[in-house]
C-alpha cells in the first residue's frame, strides 16, 4: 500500500504479556493490592488513554472487581510501569503524567451498570484528581463538576533534571481552558510531594471556544472561537519556561455551531460514538518543519454519492475544496474521514472509498497529488478503524490499541509507477518517491529503469524533463530553508487535464495575522512563507532565460570572430571546470559511456553561465546563508543535473551492452545503437526545452550514432532541424574514418557545407579531395577580394602553370597574385601556407574538367 504503518506500540504485544506475568507473580506471592492487580479474563478493558510528548503511552485496565489501574509504557526502555490504582469502579475520561513521573492527573466519572459507561448519572460528578505517585501518597481534587474535564501536563522541550514546577492544562466541556502551576519538593530523600497543595495558582488560557487541538510534540494549543458567527483559529505556543504566547489569529471560512464542542489529541476520544463518526465534522491542523500550516476540514456528511473536504494552505495563501465521487449509491459511508500528517504530504483517507495524498509543499497543481479511488487495492489495505494523527507522523488506532509511525511506502510506490497508466498518477508518484529520501542513487536507478521502458507512454509531460528537475530539487532543497521557493520543482507549469473521480475549487484565503514580532524555529519559517505570499509575485523560481540569452550572445560573437573580454570568458569556463570536478569527485566508479573526453566549449560555456546566474539568483533571495555554502549548493545542483543525464546514459549503455569506446563511423548500426540513439535524442529534446547543459562529448557521441543509424536524407533533416549538432570532434572523426566512396563523398560534402565557416575551413584541410580543394579555394578568394580595390590593368599577362590558355582565368589569377604579393602578411591563410593563387588556379581547372567530364 502507499502508506507503510510501522508499529511503535501494540497493547496486546507490549503490555498484555507483562500484565499476565504480573498476575502470575502476584498469585504466587499471595499479594493483596499494591501491584497491577488481577485481570482474570477482563482483558477487553485494556485501552490507551494518552501518548505523551516523549512517546510514553499511558493505558488503563480493570480487574474483575472493577478497580481501575493506570500503567505506563516507556518507549525508550520498552518497559512497563504500574502508576496508580483506584479501588473503585470508575470510568476514565482523561489522564496525563508529568515528565518526571511524579504526578498523575486523571479525570474520572462513575461507571453505570446499565447503558453507556460514559454517561453521568443524575447528580454524579466528574472528578479531576492530582495524585502524588513517587511514591503513591496524597490525592488532590482539582475539579468536581457536572461537565467533562480533560487533562494534559506540559512537557519541557529539553528534559534534563527534575523540574521544581509542573504545569497542567485542564480543558472543560464548558468551553474554557485553565493552566495550573504545581510546585513540588522532595522530602525524606526521594519522596516527591506537592508544595502548598491547598493553594495551586491557576490562570485562564482560553475561553468560549468550540474546537481545540493539542500538539504534544511542539507543545502548541490550537483553538477556534466564534466572533460574530465567524470562525477564528488561534494558536498558543508554550515555551521552555512554560509561559505561553498567542502566535497568530486566522479567519476560517467554515461553518461551526457555538453549541458544538470538539477536542483533538487530548487523549483517547472515547466519549465520541465511533459508529457515528461519519456524521460529524472533522477538523485538524497540521504543520511541518518547512513552516507549513494546513487546516483540514470536512463538514458533516450529507450525501451518499459524493464527499467534500477542504484543505486551507495558509503558508501558500489559498485553500482547495475537493469533491470526491463515492461511486455506487449503495456504497454507504460507515467510517469517518481520516487526515494523516506525512511531513511533505498529508493523506485524506475514507475507508473503502478513496485515498488522497496531497502535496502540501507544492499544492498549486493537482497533478502533484495522488488520488486513488475504490477501484484501487490501496484503499482497502489501510485499517478501517478510525485513525488519529498525532504530532509528526505518529498515528494512533484507538480501537486496536496500536501506535504507528506512518511513512510513504517507497517500494510500493515504485511498483505502482510501473503499473499505472494515467499521466497524472505518474507525475504524482514520481514526486512522492523522490520525497521519501533513502538511498538516492538506488532510487534514481530504479526510476531511470522505469523511464527507459516507458519513455513513449507519457503524453502530458516529458518524463526525462520531470525526472531531472524533480530529482535535482529533492537533492538540494531539504537541506536549506526557502530553497523550495527559489529552485524549480517541476517542469510542468500548468495542468488542465481532469483527475478521474475528483474535482476541486481553489480560492484565495486571508493570511494568518502574526501576533508576535520575534520568531525562532518553526515560527520564523512560517513567517517567511507568509511574507513570500504577500510580496513575492511573480514567483521567484529560477529559470534559464537569462542564461539562454547570454549563451546565444557569446556563441554569435564567436562565429563572427568577435569575443567578450578574455577575463569574463575565463571565469565562465572556470565555473564549468569546478562543476565537472565536483561531479567527478562524487562519482568514483568508471564510466561506460565515452563522455567528458573532449573540451566542448559550448557546453562548458552553458554550464559556467548557469553557475553564475544561479549563484546570483540565490545570493539575491536567500537570506542568512553564507556565500561559500551558496556557491557549493550551486555546484551541487548543476553537477546533479549533469549526473542525472550521465546516469540515464549509463543505464542505456549498460542495458544494451555497448562498448565503452566511441563507436566507429564504418560498419552498420546495431539494434542496440538504434535504441541508445533514440534515448539520447529524447534527452537532447528534454534538456533543450529547459536549456540545461549536457556533459561534454554528448553532441559528438549523438552525431556519431546518428550518422551510424540514419539514412542520409534523415540525417540531414536531423542536422538542419537542430536535433543533431555538428561538433568539430565528430566531423573530424568522420573525415578520417570514412573512405572516399561515392556514398561517403556525398555524406562528407553534405556535412561540410553545413558547418560554420571557421570549423569548415579546418575540416576541409583534413579531406584530400577535389571537392574540399574547391571549398578551400572559394574561401581563400573570398578573403582576398573582401577589401579589393580595382587598379589599372597590367599590360603583361603571366603564363599559367598549366598549358591551357584561358584568358579570363589567367587574368583572375594575376589579380590574386598581385593582392597576395602586396598583402602577404595580412592574407596569409592561417595554418595552410600553400593555399595561394596557384592553388586556386589548379583547383579551378580541375573542377572545370570534372564538370566537362574530361
Amino acid at each position: 500500500m502507499a502508506l507503510r504503518l510501522v508499529s511503535d506500540f501494540d497493547l496486546r504485544k507490549d503490555v498484555l504479556p507483562w500484565l499476565r506475568a504480573q498476575r502470575v507473580a502476584s498469585a504466587a506471592a499471595g499479594a493483596r493490592g499494591g501491584g497491577p492487580g488481577v485481570l482474570e479474563n477482563n482483558y477487553e478493558s485494556l485501552r490507551i488513554l494518552n501518548v505523551e510528548r516523549n512517546g510514553n503511552v499511558i493505558y488503563t485496565y480493570k480487574d474483575n472487581k472493577g478497580n481501575v489501574f493506570f500503567g505506563l509504557y516507556d518507549c525508550q526502555t520498552r518497559q512497563n510501569e504500574h502508576l496508580y490504582t483506584f479501588e473503585k469502579d470508575l470510568h476514565v475520561v482523561s489522564c496525563s503524567v508529568n515528565s518526571d513521573r511524579t504526578l498523575l492527573a486523571a479525570s474520572l466519572i462513575h461507571s453505570t451498570k446499565e447503558g453507556r459507561k460514559n454517561e453521568l448519572q443524575p447528580g454524579s460528578k466528574c472528578l479531576t484528581l492530582l495524585v502524588e505517585i513517587h511514591p503513591v501518597n496524597n490525592v488532590k481534587v482539582l475539579k468536581a463538576v457536572d461537565s467533562y474535564i480533560w487533562v494534559q501536563f506540559l512537557y519541557p522541550h529539553v528534559e534534563s533534571h527534575p523540574l521544581p514546577e509542573n504545569h497542567l492544562l485542564l480543558v472543560s466541556e464548558d468551553k474554557y481552558i485553565e493552566k495550573f502551576h504545581i510546585q513540588v519538593i522532595q522530602e525524606d530523600g526521594s519522596r516527591v510531594v506537592i508544595k502548598d497543595s491547598g493553594h495551586l495558582p491557576r490562570e485562564r488560557v482560553a475561553e468560549d471556544f468550540v474546537w481545540a487541538q493539542w500538539d504534544m510534540s511542539e507543545q502548541r494549543l490550537y483553538y477556534i472561537d466564534l466572533k460574530k458567527s465567524r470562525s477564528i483559529l488561534k494558536c498558543l505556543q508554550f515555551s521552555v519556561d512554560e509561559k505561553f504566547n498567542l502566535m497568530f489569529e486566522a479567519p476560517l471560512d467554515i461553518t461551526l455551531s457555538d453549541s458544538g464542542f470538539k477536542l483533538v489529541n487530548f487523549g483517547c476520544d472515547d466519549l465520541q460514538d465511533q459508529e457515528n463518526l461519519s456524521k460529524h465534522l472533522t477538523l485538524c491542523v497540521f504543520t511541518n518543519h518547512t513552516g507549513s500550516l494546513c487546516v483540514c476540514y470536512s463538514p458533516k456528511f450529507d450525501s451518499w454519492e459524493k464527499f467534500t473536504y477542504s484543505v486551507f494552505y495558509f503558508h501558500k495563501g489559498h485553500g482547495k475544496t475537493f469533491t470526491a465521487a463515492l461511486g455506487s449509491v449503495d456504497s454507504h459511508v460507515t467510517k469517518g474521514l481520516t487526515f494523516l500528517n506525512l511531513d511533505y504530504y498529508l493523506a485524506v483517507y475514507l475507508p473503502g472509498h478513496f485515498f488522497h495524498l496531497l502535496n502540501i509543499q507544492h499544492p498549486d497543481l493537482i497533478c502533484h497529488s495522488l488520488f486513488l479511488t475504490g477501484n484501487s487495492e490501496v484503499v482497502d489495505m489501510l485499517p478501517h478503524s478510525p485513525l488519529q494523527s498525532l504530532s509528526g507522523s505518529l498515528v494512533l488506532d484507538w480501537c486496536s490499541g496500536k501506535l504507528y509511525r506512518a511513512l510513504l511506502n517507497q517500494s510500493y510506490l515504485l511498483q505502482f509507477l510501473w503499473n499505472t497508466r494515467l499521466d497524472c498518477e505518474k507525475m504524482a508518484v514520481l514526486h512522492c518517491v523522490l520525497s521519501c529520501g533513502g538511498d538516492r542513487r538506488f532510487l534514481e536507478a530504479k526510476i531511470i529503469q522505469w523511464i527507459s521502458e516507458n519513455i513513449s507512454t507519457c503524453h502530458s509531460f516529458d518524463l526525462i524533463q520531470e525526472f531531472i528537475i524533480a530529482s535535482s530539487y529533492w537533492n538540494i532543497c531539504p537541506e536549506t530553508s526557502n530553497m523550495d521557493k527559489l529552485l524549480p520543482y517541476s517542469s510542468v507549469l500548468t495542468w488542465n487535464t481532469e483527475i478521474p473521480g475528483i474535482t476541486l475549487v481553489t480560492e484565495e484565503i486571508a493570511l494568518p495575522f502574526m501576533k508576535v514580532h520575534s520568531f525562532k524555529g518553526y515560527w520564523e519559517k512560517l513567517n517567511s512563507n507568509l511574507e513570500y505570499v504577500k510580496y513575492s509575485k511573480p514567483h521567484l523560481h529560477y529559470n534559464n532565460s537569462m542564461v539562454r540569452r547570454e549563451w546565444h550572445s557569446l556563441i554569435s560573437q564567436e562565429k563572427t570572430g568577435r569575443r567578450r573580454s578574455m577575463v569574463y570568458v575565463k571565469n565562465i569556463l572556470d565555473n564549468a571546470t569546478k562543476v565537472i570536478s565536483n561531479l567527478e569527485a562524487r562519482n568514483l566508479e568508471p564510466r561506460l559511456t565515452p563522455l567528458f573526453q573532449e573540451e566542448d566549449n559550448h557546453q562548458r560555456l552553458l554550464m559556467g553561465l548557469m553557475v553564475s546566474e544561479l549563484k546570483d539568483h540565490l545570493l539575491r533571495h536567500l537570506q542568512g546563508v553564507e556565500k561559500k555554502k551558496i556557491e557549493q549548493m550551486v555546484l551541487d545542483y548543476v553537477s546533479k543535473l549533469l549526473d542525472l543525464v550521465c546516469q540515464i546514459m549509463e543505464t542505456s549503455w549498460r542495458k544494451h551492452s555497448l562498448h565503452p569506446c566511441v563507436p566507429h563511423f564504418s560498419g552498420r548500426a546495431s539494434a542496440a545503437e538504434f535504441k541508445v540513439f533514440h534515448i539520447m535524442t529524447r534527452i537532447l529534446e528534454a534538456t533543450k526545452n529547459l536549456f540545461l547543459p549536457l556533459p561534454p562529448g554528448f553532441h559528438t557521441l549523438h552525431t556519431i550514432l546518428g550518422v551510424h543509424c540514419l539514412p542520409l536524407h534523415n540525417l540531414l533533416h536531423y542536422i538542419d532541424s537542430g536535433v543533431l549538432l555538428l561538433t568539430e570532434t565528430a566531423v573530424t572523426r568522420l573525415m578520417k574514418d570514412l573512405d572516399n566512396t561515392e556514398k561517403n563523398e556525398k555524406l562528407k560534402f553534405s556535412i561540410i557545407v553545413r558547418l560554420p565557416p571557421l570549423i569548415g575551413q579546418k575540416i576541409c584541410r583534413l579531406w584530400d579531395h577535389p571537392m574540399s580543394s574547391n571549398i578551400i579555394s572559394r574561401n581563400h578568394v573570398k578573403r582576398l577580394l573582401q577589401n579589393y580595390k580595382k587598379k589599372p590593368p597590367s599590360s603583361v599577362i603571366h603564363k599559367s602553370s598549366f598549358s591551357v590558355e584561358f584568358l579570363p582565368l589567367n587574368y583572375f589569377v594575376e589579380i590574386l597574385t598581385d593582392i597576395e604579393s602586396s598583402n602577404q602578411a595580412l592574407y596569409a591563410f592561417e595554418g595552410h601556407d600553400n593555399v595561394d593563387a596557384k592553388f586556386v588556379e589548379e583547383a579551378a581547372l580541375k573542377h572545370t574538367m570534372m564538370l566537362l567530364g574530361l
